[in-house]
């Protein structure tokens, strides 16, 4: 038999071992569980096999037993058979067990095993008390160190520490009483030290849960006034704060910020308002700081929590913060020097002000902090209000630094060479701060109910609309920089992006935007321009960009675009006032002028042209500003700049030896962008009918038409200021015949055609083979809900219809492959809605359900008497339907069998056999009812349908309320001149719909329709289209795209 091997190799096993399962070991609570934890290893541990010490027993036991298992084995086996061992298979190993545990070699290898593991274990417990002892040498050395240093304890510090190798020491009452006594001043300052470093080891809530609370949190103040102490008191309540409850950090949190206060209000700091630099490495101010950002870490972190706490708790802090804001020194500093403030220091940490933005996240914060604002902290935001008016935008220095200092965050505040900070720096860091609570302030009602704040060397209070007005100025005064890096704490970029968040506000934007000063403000460069010449735009085209941004905001709005349409707020350029969409349209017009006339713009132009067509764009996707701006030619000259544009480009795409090189390698790609910008505007003038028409007037439909499919496919986003995608544009332009020509020629048609197929007939290649596809449990199943509301959009239209089947038979083939798809609008009428041979069921992989779909397309075409009558005179679509239910029919008695389909197509022929409304005839629904009898409406198989779906004509009886009307509409009344004469109609029309809507008859209600459009021609306030326009449509009876000129383009 083999001897274990060196005790050495062993130990070393044993060790790796007891390494890889400390966790367990160390998580049981007591010997035994250790024990118990142990003795299943086995059952617990997936990996106890791969270990190596179990190998090496596994090793060990095979070497020393494996002969006698095999003699045992082989003398069962002679002595049963083997047909005996395989029916008993669990009571032979039972026996070959009993035999070697009886056996010689078994008692000899424990016996040895035994020894070897005695040997290892005793020199592991020996080495582990070596180690021990070592480690109290070496902690007692290290504290003999610290403690002869000065009592420089830097590496205590918060922002140092490291939660790695640190342990909790358990403690009693009783000892955090005597360590809060320790903490005393009057004890010397190694014994406070020492006293902190045991208050850290312990658990924090052991600690400020002691009965003498109050003491120990007076003690705890006293050290961190002290500069030796202050970083160990840091350290105890950056523990404190990631593990304690509210109810106890909040009192750490109000002695933070009270020690703060002090430190401000007993050294009286200041710095020089010019290009002088403070230091920030300095000890006092470096003590600051690190106190400032353990409160702003608490500050964004508290939120998480605070919810799950009384409202007093949370109410607590913010009061200390805003009482530590709304400190300002007695004595102001002589000469130029500014007082530093706890502000500056915090705007330095957390210049985006993130501690507020998350605080007035929440409802349940954000109540809280604007109500001690109102009542009693109302001077913070007086003194961010006065930060905001006292930032320059002329001041001296360089423009990197004082105006942009981008790298306000990005500085290490503890580095030497990046510790210093001008004058100008902080100003600016703490102006930005103090912009961004005020932009988060403004977006509620009760945070504008502040205003108006009186604020220092200003006479009258400053309300919402001059804070807004100051915004806009410090805006186009301080312009976007070139540099990607300090863009985001630009001026500008900081205004804009505040009033874009009050855009999306709607009573925001009523309350500080949609005023005539606001407006007067935010159009008073375009002005200013517009009686400049033409050469001047470009010195203010970054400005006049940021403007236009604003604007688009604005008109994206339907409050905003009636402000630019219906009220004369902006002054022209003649001196008088018109309104903001004429201005905007003038200037529009002008800069693609500029654009036409230049041989080649430089692309900051051409950004500033886009913008302010995007502006206009706001207003002609919509019918009403369409109106307006329609004398103005935008769609002409849109036209013609992207023609520019494109001849342009495909110039600087193809070389010429004799032609001059693009200025930059970016230019080709710089066109490629101004005209799909171009392409892009145009193709929204298709969000109205009359735009539409515009639209095909340009001659560049099939170009906007291509622009549109190519995004379609790429599935892009559309801007955050449109109010819809390229659906509604897609259904507008399939209204007329050029637009779906255009489609057609694009390929959109059978883009959706393809994907309708996949989706209906095709499973998603995502979806695996073996698990098979849900049965439908509607018509139409949820995947290809959207390809059919595209195509309903699509064929909405009779002239969509024409262009796409007019003319255009069907393919009735005798035989169609599985996997062949249908790429045009007939080839998809002939598989699922012309379903009327074997082949064509046959080549349907989900026949009921893709026939469902053709038949419900159909049942919306047939709804436009125009389109019915192409399909049936084309295809005989009713007989087709007849003979299908006719060849739907039972075996046996030739009853028809009712089943999705033939309900489906019953539906169908009823809704073309039977004309009228609903008083004139019966449509039977889809479904199956519960009973015996599920579909009680009869089938039938040839015409006409059965009576049973017709009613009889209503009695039309003269009502005393319909004579009324008729005889008010027949008096001599004019009533483009009478005031009171819509109000009397629209009493009247009310009765009548309030009563019995029933009685109106047509005739009524079109001498009702003409003579309110007449009422309405005559009135100057409510005059939509011009009196000679609107009588040109009422009497050409032409088939324009625009439309009438009736109310219901009115929208």
């Amino acid at each position: 038999m083999s001897e274990p091997s060196a005790d050495d190799d062993m130990g070393f096993l044993l060790k790796e071992l007891l390494r890889s399962i400390s966790d367990k070991i160390t998580a049981a609570p007591s010997t035994g569980s250790a024990e118990e934890v142990l003795l299943h290893l086995e059952e617990t541990d997936k990996n106890f096999h791969n270990y190596d010490f179990v190998k090496y027993l596994r090793g060990y036991v095979e070497s020393s037993l494996g002969t006698v298992v095999e003699h045992e084995t082989k003398t069962l086996i002679r002595g049963d058979g083997q047909h005996a061992i395989d029916s008993h298979l669990e009571a032979f190993t039972h026996a070959v067990t009993q035999k070697t545990r009886g056996s010689a070699e078994y008692q000899q290898m424990m016996q040895t095993l035994k020894n070897s593991m005695s040997l290892v274990v005793e020199s592991l417990i020996k080495n582990c008390e070596e180690d021990q002892r070592q480690k109290e040498v070496l902690v007692q050395e290290k504290q003999h160190i610290q403690s002869s240093s000065q009592y420089n304890y830097n590496d205590n510090c918060s922002d140092s520490d490291s939660s790695f190798n640190q342990s909790y020491t358990f403690i009693r009452q009783e000892q955090v009483q005597a360590l809060a006594e320790q903490l005393d001043p009057s004890w010397p300052k190694q014994v406070r030290w020492e006293a902190l470093q045991a208050l850290c080891s312990a658990p924090p809530s052991d600690v400020l849960s002691c009965e003498n609370g109050s003491s120990l949190h007076k003690h705890l103040a006293a050290a961190l006034a002290d500069p030796d102490l202050s970083d160990a008191v840091l350290h105890f309540f950056a523990k404190s704060f990631s593990s304690s409850p509210l109810k106890m950090t909040r009192e750490l949190y109000t002695i933070l910020a009270r020690s703060v206060e002090s430190t401000f209000l007993s050294h009286n700091f200041s710095f020089a308002a010019g290009s002088a630099a403070i230091d920030v490495t300095t000890p006092e101010i470096s003590r600051l700081l690190k106190q400032i950002r353990l409160m702003n870490d608490f500050q964004k972190e508290v939120t998480a929590f605070w919810i799950r706490h009384p409202e007093k708790y949370m109410e607590d802090v913010i009061e200390s913060t805003f009482s530590l804001l709304s400190f300002h020194p007695k004595h102001t500093p002589p000469g130029t020097e500014k007082a530093l403030e706890p502000a500056h220091l915090l705007a330095l940490l957390d210049v985006r002000a993130t501690w507020f933005k998350k605080w007035m996240h929440g409802g349940y914060s954000r109540t809280v902090v604007l109500r001690l604002l109102q009542n009693k902290y109302k001077s913070v935001i007086a003194a961010a209000l006065q930060q905001c008016l006292h930032y320059s935008p002329s001041s001296e220095g360089s423009p990197a630094e004082a105006k942009h200092p981008g790298s306000v965050e990005s500085r290490r505040l503890g580095s030497a060479q990046w510790g210093l900070y001008s004058g100008q720096q902080l100003e600016y860091a703490l102006f930005v701060h103090s912009l961004c609570l005020l932009g988060k302030v403004l977006l509620y009602k009760n945070g504008r109910r502040l205003f108006p704040i009186k604020v220092r060397k200003r006479k009258d209070p400053v309300s919402l609309t001059e804070l807004v007005i100051i915004l806009i100025n410090i805006m186009y005064q301080q312009p976007r920089c070139d540099s990607p890096a300090t863009d985001s704490l630009s001026p500008s970029g900081l205004v804009t992006e505040v009033l874009w968040m009050m855009c999306e506000r709607k009573e925001c934007a009523e309350e500080c935007l949609y005023q005539t000063a606001v407006m007067e403000v935010l159009l008073a460069p375009v002005t200013a321009q517009l009686s400049r010449p033409q050469a001047a735009v470009k010195s203010s085209a970054a400005s006049l960009t940021l403007i236009a941004d604003v604007l688009a905001r604005i008109a994206s709005a339907d409050g905003g675009l009636s402000l630019f349409l219906c009220e004369r707020n902006v002054v022209g350029v003649r001196s008088e006032r018109t309104f903001a969409a004429h201005v905007l349209a003038q200037f529009t017009t002008r800069l693609l002028g500029e654009e036409l006339s230049s041989p080649s713009q430089h692309a900051v132009s051409r950004t500033l042209c886009g913008a302010f067509i995007f502006v206009c764009r706001q207003i002609y996707n919509t019918c009403e500003g369409l109106q307006v701006l329609q004398p103005y030619g935008l769609h002409r000259a849109i036209a013609a700049a992207w023609r520019k544009a494109s001849s342009y480009s495909e110039r600087v795409l193809t070389p010429d030896p004799g032609a001059v090189a693009p200025a930059s390698p970016q230019e080709p790609h710089s066109l490629t962008m101004w005209e799909e910008t171009l392409l892009d505007n145009l193709l929204n003038f298709a969000a109205t009918p009359k735009g539409v028409l515009l639209l095909q007037q340009t001659g560049a439909i099939n170009e906007c038409v291509s622009h549109m499919f190519s995004r379609f496919a790429k599935k892009l986003q559309v801007s955050r200021c449109e109010k819809f995608g390229y659906g509604v544009m897609m259904t507008q332009v399939a209204a007329t015949a050029p637009g779906v020509v255009a489609l057609h020629k694009s390929g959109f048609v059978q883009a959706l055609i393809v994907e309708l197929w996949s989706v209906l007939e095709c499973s998603s290649e995502d979806v695996g083979v073996a698990r098979p596809q849900p049965t439908p449990t509607e018509p139409i199943d949820r995947s290809c809900l959207k390809s059919f509301l595209s195509l309903v959009n699509l064929l909405s239209s009779s002239h969509s219809v024409w262009e796409l089947l007019g003319q255009k038979s069907l393919a009735n083939r005798t035989e169609y492959s599985l996997r062949e798809v249908p790429s045009s609008m007939p080839d998809l009428m002939d598989r699922l809605v012309a379903v009327n041979s074997e082949a064509k069921m046959n080549s349907l992989f989900r026949y009921e359900q893709s026939h469902t779909f053709g038949l419900r397309l159909l049942n919306v075409l047939c709804c436009s008497l125009d389109s019915w009558v192409l399909l049936e005179s084309q295809y005989g679509v009713s007989s087709m339907l007849l003979r299908s239910q006719r060849e739907n029919v039972a075996d046996g008695d030739g009853e028809f069998i009712i089943d999705a389909l033939s309900v489906e197509r019953n539906h169908l022929l009823v809704r073309v056999g039977v004309l009228g409304g609903p008083s004139e005839r019966r449509l039977p629904p889809r479904d199956l009812q519960q009973g015996e009898h599920p579909y009680p409406w009869p089938l039938f198989g040839s015409e006409p349908p059965p009576p049973c779906y017709s009613l009889p004509p209503p009695r039309l009886h003269q009502n005393s309320q319909e004579s009324e009307i008729a005889a008010f509409l027949a008096s001599a009344i004019d009533s483009t001149n009478s005031e009171t004469w819509l109000e009397t109609c629209q009493q009247l029309y009310r009765e009548v719909l309030t009563s019995n809507p029933s009685i109106c008859s047509g005739n009524l209600l079109a001498d009702l329709l003409d003579k309110v459009v007449a009422h309405l021609s005559g009135s100057a306030a409510e005059c939509f289209f011009s009196p000679a326009h609107h009588k040109g449509r009422l009497t050409g009876g032409g088939n324009e795209v625009g439309g009438s000129g009736k109310t219901p383009d009115r929208k």
